[in-house]
């Protein structure tokens, strides 16, 4: 079925013949005829009955007729949308994120963005690790993602903030130098990683520069973590931006050698993008997200 066949059921229905029809879609009479005999043939039903006076719908084609109008006003509609999205009256982005940088870094960037342009809708996608961000672009569920630097060749990257690891203890803690040692948090065994792959780089630090600390990672949840540290039960070592907000009886400190997370924006290499996109793109280029890190500490 074709565009061009609904267009000509229309016609012949509003002209009542089939020359007027051609001279109002600027066809030859041949093939408008030719269109409404072979959509007839696909439907198995005439639509007109032809005679000396023209062309009459049929019941059938009255009904059917009905329909035709509407698809012809989806595919305006969808044009209507298309050219919104082409430009910047309209369209949508979406953003996927961990919930660390979903909570306190995008909304005051789309913000942003929404006084720029008030008419394209940014949708937050908060996922639960990296993992399900890169996945979101793989599958075409987000535009932009932003994940751990580095990833895989298949994304276009840029950074866009650092997150420093720190030791969160107890608020009792009793720490006698002004530079925590790995002893100083290995006196609080077992202590409480993130459960979630972000934490793999942690990991790692703790097993090349202090493997005789004991950890767990069992809990999922970062504001969790945080309560119990707050509560004298354990210590904890979180990305900060993740721990954040930290009640002030916790005690925070650097790591004795530090480590960071690196995020930055991913979008998929070989993807196609709308404008609404491209300039929200531009505006994260541009965001001051460090300032932003410093505010919310």
């Amino acid at each position: 079925m074709k565009i061009s066949q609904l267009r000509a059921v229309i016609a012949v229905a509003e002209c009542g013949n089939f020359s007027e029809a051609a001279l109002e879609l600027q066809l030859t009479q041949p093939a408008v005829s030719h269109a409404i005999a072979t959509l007839e043939e696909e439907l198995g039903v005439p639509l007109f009955a032809r005679g000396r006076h023209g062309a009459v719908l049929t019941p059938a084609g009255e009904r059917i007729l009905h329909h035709v109008r509407q698809a012809m006003q989806h595919l305006e509609m969808m044009q209507q949308e298309a050219n919104l999205h082409k430009g910047l009256h309209g369209g949508h982005v979406r953003v996927a994120a961990f919930r660390s940088v979903a909570t306190h870094l995008l909304p005051k960037a789309i913000a942003q963005f929404h006084e720029q342009f008030p008419e394209v809708g940014v949708t937050i996608i908060e996922c639960l690790s990296y993992l399900d961000v890169e996945n979101c672009l793989r599958e075409g569920r987000a535009d932009i993602g932003v994940t751990y630097l580095p990833t895989s060749d298949e994304f276009k990257t840029w950074e866009i903030v650092r997150d420093e690891y720190v030791a969160l203890l107890p608020p009792k803690a009793k720490i006698n130098h002004h530079q925590i040692t790995w002893e100083d948090i290995a006196e609080y065994s077992p202590v409480i990683l993130s459960c979630l792959p972000c934490a793999k780089s942690l990991h790692q630090h703790l097993k090349d520069l202090a493997s005789f600390i004991n950890t767990t990672s069992n809990i999922q949840e970062d504001s969790t973590i945080v309560s119990m540290v707050n509560q004298g039960l354990t210590a904890a070592i979180l990305p900060r931006l993740a721990a954040v907000p930290i009640p002030s009886e916790i005690q925070v400190y650097s790591l004795p050698k530090p480590l960071e997370r690196v995020m930055g924006v991913a979008v998929l290499s070989d993807s196609l993008h709308i404008p609404a996109v491209f300039k929200f793109l531009e505006m994260l280029r541009d965001f001051d997200f460090h300032t932003l890190v410093k505010c919310t500490y």
